[in-house]
C-alpha cells in the first residue's frame, strides 16, 4: 500500500512542479505577448491597423504594403503632440518616427519604440491625408503601464 501512495504522491509531486513553473512563467512575462513585428496595410486612406502596441524602448519592425495609388508616410509623432487639424511643414518638429511607402510596393522598416508609456498620435505625412482619415494611434506599454 505504501509503494502506491509513494508512486501516486510521486506524480502528483512532479505535475505540480510542472504547473507552478509555468504559471510562474506565464506571470513573470505579463501573461502578454505583445508582438515586436507588426504587418501594417496603407490604402486610400486608412492604416490597417489604425491602432498598435508595442513595448516600450523595444526595436519594432514594420513590415508596410501600400495597396493605393499614391505614395503615403507612416508618421508617428512625438507623446502629447497631434498634427491638428490639417498635417504640414510645421509639424515636422513634432515627429518621433517617419517612414515612406510608394504605392504598390512593400517595404520593412524598424524603430526603437518610445521608451515613455502613453498613446501616440499616428498620421500620414502626406498633405490631405491627415483630412480624408488616414490617423490611428501607437500604444506604448511598460510592465508597470498595463493596459495604457
Amino acid at each position: 500500500m505504501r509503494d502506491v501512495f509513494d508512486l501516486l504522491m510521486g506524480d502528483f509531486m512532479k505535475k505540480a512542479i510542472v504547473f507552478l513553473v509555468t504559471t510562474l512563467s506565464f506571470v513573470s512575462c505579463g501573461g502578454k505577448h505583445m508582438p515586436t513585428t507588426i504587418d501594417l496595410t496603407m490604402s486610400d486612406y486608412k492604416f490597417t491597423p489604425d491602432a498598435i502596441t508595442v513595448p516600450a524602448g523595444a526595436e519594432i519592425t514594420l513590415n508596410f504594403t501600400n495597396k493605393g495609388f499614391v505614395s503615403h508616410k507612416f508618421v508617428i509623432f512625438k507623446r502629447g503632440t497631434t498634427a491638428g487639424s490639417s498635417f504640414g511643414p510645421e509639424d515636422d518638429e513634432n515627429i518621433y518616427w517617419f517612414f515612406e511607402v510608394l504605392p504598390g510596393h512593400e517595404a520593412t522598416a524598424r524603430f526603437t519604440a518610445p521608451s515613455e508609456s502613453g498613446e501616440y498620435f499616428v498620421t500620414c505625412g502626406v498633405q490631405t491625408h491627415l483630412e480624408a482619415g488616414m490617423f490611428g494611434k501607437l500604444i506604448v506599454v511598460t510592465e508597470s503601464s498595463g493596459n495604457q
